[in-house]
């Protein structure tokens, strides 16, 4: 099967492998990338910080340096999402107000990163609170997807998926509480991971407004929101993922072919349009004919238009931080700890239905990528088979994973109409390694 694909740029891995050989030095390496950004970038609008001298100092001083074991990613240059901390740039969330934020420390994954030998050239555009799939803002404007400039990349992560996509960077790193990670490499045909909740430390990736006079706010991580990276391959995000958790993750190594697998293709609260339907039943019976087992229906499967209800209100109320909505209402604390207690149960469903499957594929999100609009995305409506549908509604394919805490993998299935069209991999808790070697797998079957 195919899928658009717009550069045979290495990927993060290779680009390291490169560099250790001496075929490329550090300095070479972000030289090329920077001269992507610079050619790419002007209808695309990605990258919206640039650090390109600090990333050229930063080359030099490792070029002639041998990498150590415990620096994979030693030479390869890299962007980040705008909401990630990085020592001396503005972190503004999209707000004018916080354009002259600048953060006086790394947020952890970036330390982390920079330890394994990354060399960060800029951040990456978003929509304001990172809250749409848009990446559109009043400080950096719009971005548009490198396969079509009139649409989307998604978002929040969508500057992250451009980049990654066009070429100008092997990889990235994002957040996803509603999609971030996972609709941005949908609509541009890429790899995203979003980690199971607590794996990778958020410690960096505050709203401005928590900021302190110590640099990071002292914030509770809060409930849904994640980060992880994206990428062109399943490989990348493995060690992307690996250098980021701050826990040892159990690995089943178990063969595609003997897995079970469930395909849900329907929700109560989203229909899926037939351009992303077809792709991803195309795939599945790709898969089906090498012998892998996928299921179309389970009575395992927790209520998912209670899931989705429950979701969207704990969503609410955590990008608010628990501020009144429009109307002045606000949840009480006895509504609270109702949502926690919803999710807690419906974990344990999800635990229970990984007791009869080994993953589940599902769409990212119900259509491809959308036109520009003016308005938040969520506002308005998606046209899906004809039919106009609230926006908001497909969030509950994002919800699948994010309310249960459950690590996905997205990977390219295929495409329609030039669009590229992605499929989650969702797993058990804990189970992200699993997750993306599924994937790749399942990429190996699709595109060999």
């Amino acid at each position: 099967m195919a899928y658009p694909t717009l550069t045979d740029k290495p990927g993060a891995l290779e680009t390291a492998a490169a560099i250790r050989a001496g075929e490329l030095s550090p300095r070479e390496a972000v030289g090329h990338a920077i001269a992507r950004i610079e050619k790419l970038d002007a209808k695309i609008n990605a990258v919206v910080v640039c650090d390109f001298e600090r990333a050229r100092e930063t080359a030099s001083a490792l070029d002639g340096q041998t990498a150590r074991a415990d620096q994979p990613l030693f030479g390869v240059p890299m962007t980040i999402k705008e909401s990630f901390d990085i020592e001396g740039l503005p972190t503004s969330w999209g707000h004018e107000r916080y354009a002259g934020n600048i953060a006086s420390r790394d947020a952890e994954v970036v330390e982390r990163l920079k330890r394994a030998g990354a060399i960060f050239l800029g951040k990456t555009n978003i929509p304001p609170d990172l809250a749409d799939w848009q990446s559109n803002n009043p400080v950096h404007g719009r971005t548009s997807n490198p396969h079509d400039h009139e649409r989307s990349p998604g978002g929040s992560s969508g500057g992250a998926a451009a980049a990654v996509a066009s070429g100008m960077v092997a990889c990235e790193f994002g957040s996803d509480i509603g999609g971030s990670i996972r609709v941005p490499a949908h609509f541009c045909g890429i790899w995203g991971h979003k980690a199971s909740w607590g794996l990778i430390n958020l410690q960096g990736h505050y709203h401005p407004a928590l900021s302190t006079s110590h640099g990071f706010a002292g914030a509770h991580d809060g409930v849904l929101g994640v980060v992880g990276p994206l990428a062109r391959n399943g490989e990348d995000l493995e060690v992307l993922v690996r250098i980021t958790g701050q826990r040892p993750l159990p690995t089943r190594g178990k063969p595609l072919r003997e897995c079970r697998m469930l395909l849900l293709m329907g929700h109560p609260a989203s229909p899926v349009d037939a351009s992303v339907r077809e792709p991803i039943e195309a795939a599945a019976k790709e898969l089906e004919r090498a012998g892998v087992r996928i299921e179309r229906s389970s009575d395992h499967l927790p209520d998912l238009a209670r899931q989705h209800s429950t979701y969207m209100k704990m969503l609410a109320i955590a990008m608010a931080r628990g501020a009144p909505a429009p109307d002045g209402t606000s949840a009480s604390a006895s509504e609270w700890f109702a949502l926690l207690d919803a999710q807690a149960v419906n974990a344990a469903a999800w635990s229970a239905l990984f007791e009869h499957y080994d993953f589940v594929l599902a769409p990212p999100a119900p259509t491809l990528a959308f036109e520009h609009r003016d308005e938040a995305y969520f506002k308005g409506t998606a046209t899906i088979d004809g039919t106009s549908r609230h926006a908001a509604d497909g969030l509950a394919w994002a919800g699948l994973a994010s309310f249960p805490n459950l690590p996905a993998t997205v990977l390219p299935v295929g495409e329609s109409d030039g669009l590229p069209c992605g499929m989650q991999v969702i797993g058990p808790l804990w189970g992200d390694l699993d997750c993306i070697a599924a994937a790749r797998s399942i990429g190996l079957i699709l595109h060999s």
